[in-house]
């Protein structure tokens, strides 16, 4: 059994595709069920999406967001530059902007479905003990000491993680001077489902403002706020209604949620101690500007999960689980790196940085050089785990992208990515599995490609975008794409 602290996004991703390996996991939360309310993680990034597809419920947390493909930043009232994001025949959008509270929502009603999941609700962690077989945790129920055993234990218990805290394990990093006032209101209003981000305006002077759509009418806006704001004399005076109506003119809203951020850009000093992992906020902290929080978390979750499961099935595998902690904690830094650098332009900490960043924006407005130095966030995208100038083909280390095929033989799937499953996945492109190829399979054939001799699986790459997006050329290869849906090898092989 794996035991797992924590039942929101990150501890559920997780402990559902435990499951999918067969893995009994049990789930400890401190609060009770269905706690959530308001927006908090939004933007809900492609890949995420293809995560929770593998667990059943990404279409329909697709089907009930918002999409969108278009960024604009704004100086002032001027419109410096448009942000695309490409259309592709890929199933899902690049994002889909949709509430956590309501993603929580499918994710607690898919584990009531899921006999190997068991989720504790009320159950607060007060003790953690290891040896060289075992975990043993200790919760609080009611005052009642509840004491279990499993194999494993991972921490997706959030930003004061108390598995973080019991395993000894320091979260260095720092906190932004400035808070950020987040507001889900209700209203009808003529704004484009798109990213709007501004600086300086004429409602916010100084400082920023983020307007995102959500379902159902919500509108998400972000502003930034001084460090002495405060919540509840704002909306006393009046002066939180005269905020909104400067952005929303005399239109008719609802406030939904109201509440006040100070970001973090924190990383656990290891994400492995022993037999307890650590994963999303609970081994990383980072500001929401760019979606890379919630999404990182769940790519943590994923990455885990395959690796917790084949240990169990095979404990000299166990260095499985340092290749966790390598590959997520370079995937931490990356997404601290990214923005620590867009809070620094952002909210700069000193006069210097301030006065910099201003002459910046100044001089955006006429010169479309100056405007590649405006940092309103960079767009999350997965992390490629292949080191600067490596001799690796360029798939390796690169998650599997997703392509239109036609099931053949064997399969169903009618994409690429509906081909990730429990096991390594080995692609055949341009080449057949010899008579020894397992359930794991699969060949691809070119569109009006016959169908070759064999009993393993085959789909049709009916449009061509497999050999386009996997840029494997014409020459025969062989893919191993791990349960993740990374590429961990790519080897040549005869036709």
């Amino acid at each position: 059994m794996i035991a797992v602290v924590g039942a929101g996004p990150v501890g559920l991703t997780l402990a559902l595709r435990l499951a999918q390996f067969g893995v009994p996991v049990t789930v400890f939360e401190q609060s009770q069920r269905l706690r959530g309310e308001g927006s908090k993680a939004l933007c809900m990034q492609r890949e995420t999406l293809e995560s929770w597809a593998m667990l059943g419920f990404g279409q329909q947390v697709a089907d009930r967001g918002v999409a969108w493909q278009v960024g604009r930043t704004y100086f002032r009232e001027t419109e410096l530059f448009l942000t695309q994001l490409p259309a592709t025949d890929e199933h899902f959008p690049p994002f889909v902007n949709v509430s956590q509270t309501e993603v929580e929502r499918l994710m607690v009603e898919a584990v009531d479905r899921e006999p190997l999941v068991t989720v504790h609700w009320g159950q607060s962690l007060t003790g953690l003990e290891q040896d060289a077989d075992r975990v043993r945790l200790t919760c609080d129920c009611d005052s009642r000491e509840v004491v279990t055993e499993a194999a494993y234990a991972v921490g997706a218990d959030g930003a004061r993680s108390s598995v973080r805290r019991l395993c000894g394990i320091n979260f260095p990093g720092h906190s932004h001077r400035d808070q950020f006032l987040i507001a889900d209101i209700r209203a009808q209003l003529p704004f484009p489902a798109e990213r709007r981000f501004w600086f300086d305006p004429p409602w916010n002077p100084g400082r920023t403002v983020l307007i995102h759509p959500q379902p159902d009418d919500v509108w998400r806006i972000d502003w930034q706020v001084p460090p002495n704001f405060d919540l509840a004399a704002e909306r006393d005076s009046g002066r939180l209604d005269e905020r909104i109506r400067r952005i929303v003119g005399g239109s008719q809203y609802e406030p939904v949620w109201l509440t006040v951020y100070r970001f973090h850009q924190r990383m656990a000093a290891r994400f492995r101690d022993r037999r307890v992992l650590l994963a999303g906020d609970a081994a990383h902290l980072m500001s929401p500007f760019g979606a890379r929080g919630l999404n990182s978390g769940v790519a943590d979750a994923m990455n885990l999960a395959w690796r917790l499961a084949f240990t169990l099935r095979s404990p000299e595998s166990e260095d499985l689980l340092e290749g966790y902690a390598a590959e997520r904690m370079l995937a931490a830094r990356e997404n601290l790196a990214v923005t620590d650098a867009t809070m620094r332009f952002m909210v700069p900490a000193t006069e210097a940085e301030r006065r910099e960043r201003d002459a910046i924006l100044l001089a955006s407005v006429d010169d479309p050089q100056m405007r590649a130095k405006v940092n309103s966030g960079r767009l999350a995208t997965p992390t490629v785990y292949r080191p600067a100038g490596s001799a690796l083909p360029v798939q390796t280390g690169a998650v599997l992208p997703d392509a239109p095929v036609q099931p053949v033989r064997g399969t169903s799937a009618t994409r690429l990515r509906e081909l990730v499953g429990t096991a390594r996945l080995r692609l055949h492109l341009g080449c057949r599995p010899d008579g020894s190829a397992g359930d794991d399979c699969v060949q691809v054939v070119p569109p009006g490609g016959a169908l070759p001799p064999g009993r393993h699986a085959v789909v049709r790459d009916v449009h061509g975008r497999v050999g386009e997006r996997l840029q494997t050329g014409a020459a025969p290869v062989v893919l191993t794409v791990r349960p993740d849906a990374y590429v961990e090898a790519v080897a040549a092989r005869s036709p």
